[in-house]
């Protein structure tokens, strides 16, 4: 025989339905617990399920379930009454039963303030209800912040800058429930390729950096009073061109201050998959870059998605010349790689010479001497 504490499982089980019921204006339908559950066998302990079943019921607490007998005949307990239907036949029965009741004051009162305020948000309330339950101390706070965005959907200024009238990291604490409002309501303002919360939203942020040396004297005094070494947001770097022919590009941050001067170029320090920040620095397009990285399957792996944002990128000391003269006992990383890598003839078969023996040449091995030696100078 079913018992009470099944039936409040199952009760509370059927909550959300009821609130997407309330939701949609429909009158109160009982709800039907279903036990299918036989009666216990051993009379005394039949009984005992029995009594305890009804303890808990309308019949003895005023509220709750109803209990529907049925008289059957049984081989072990003669003629019964055996409850065959448990249900709640009122809201106030069942809402009381799962102690849902100011839950439900409260939910009704929230979705009264959201739609009143954002009527576009009703298809969301009806598939999220729990989550309305979930945030009810946080919807002044919410709505406030929502109705600041429908405003100005393109703020372009650092979170704790908004004239929002909540607490200072409010915002940052609630991304999750905030995307998914503004995602609706401000949804053609909004950079949908974009998964972090401020690009996402128009938003400044604190960006990257990126590090790089001016390699032409004469340039680093036009440019910048002579500084050489710069770190810069991205942004930034995305947005000023350098009078550059020659880009270089170096994964070992010591390679990037001993790089030898050069006219007419720069060198940025990559630092591993980092490269990948380059990639909307739309004035790089039109410069000659040359990349050098690590002689592994990680340095070829960042060569190739270098070149799917810069096809023109060409390799650096990472030869097998390079890797015969300097090669000791270097170990490389494991890869499972499956995609199609974007390399010459030459550079794949050095890729599947490395990931065969797992091995690994460090730039930093390359004596600074040979380097500068390979390195194409361009000449005033």
């Amino acid at each position: 025989m079913i018992t009470p504490t099944e039936i409040r499982k199952k009760a509370e089980n059927k909550y959300l339905t009821f609130l997407r019921s309330v939701l949609e204006r429909q009158a109160f339908n009982p709800i039907v617990i279903v036990g299918n559950k036989k009666p216990n066998d051993d009379t005394a302990q039949f009984e005992k399920e029995l009594t305890e079943l009804i303890a808990h019921s309308k019949e003895k607490k005023g509220y709750g379930y109803s209990i529907e007998y049925q008289k059957v005949k049984t081989r072990k307990h003669g003629e019964q009454d055996i409850p065959v239907s448990i249900s709640f036949l009122t809201e106030q029965d069942y809402l009381k039963y799962i102690g849902k009741e100011q839950g439900t004051v409260g939910f009704r009162k929230d979705v009264e303030r959201i739609l009143s305020a954002f009527p576009e948000l009703v298809e969301w309330v009806c598939r999220f209800p729990n989550k309305v339950l979930d945030n009810h101390e946080l919807w002044g706070d919410l709505l406030k912040v929502c109705t600041y965005f429908r405003s100005n959907p393109k703020p372009q200024m650092f979170i704790r800058e908004l004239p929002i009238q909540v607490d200072t990291k409010f915002i940052e604490r609630n991304k999750g429930i905030i995307k998914e409002l503004l995602d609706i309501i401000i949804a053609k303002s909004v950079n949908p390729d974009e998964t972090r919360f401020e690009t996402h939203f128009n938003l400044r942020y604190d960006e990257p950096v990126v590090r790089f040396r001016v390699l032409d004297k004469a340039m680093s005094q036009m440019l910048f009073s002579g500084i050489d070494d710069l770190s810069v947001p991205i942004n930034q770097f995305q947005e000023v061109e350098i009078p550059v022919e020659v880009v270089y590009i170096v994964e070992n941050k010591m390679n990037m201050l001993t790089f030898p001067p050069i006219h007419k170029s720069i060198v940025v320090w990559g630092h591993g998959f980092g490269v990948d920040l380059l990639k909307d620095v739309m004035w790089l397009r039109s410069k000659k870059i040359l990349y050098w990285g690590d002689l592994d399957v990680h340095g070829f792996q960042i060569l190739s998605e270098l070149r799917s944002h810069f096809s023109q990128v060409e390799s650096l000391l990472m030869d097998r010349e390079t890797f015969n003269r300097f090669y000791e006992d270097g170990i490389g990383a494991e890869t499972n790689v499956e995609k199609v890598l974007l390399l010459t003839p030459e550079e794949k078969e050095m890729f599947d010479f490395l990931r065969g023996g797992n091995y690994r040449l460090e730039q930093e091995k390359i004596p600074f001497e040979y380097a500068s030696s390979k390195i194409p100078i361009i000449k005033k």
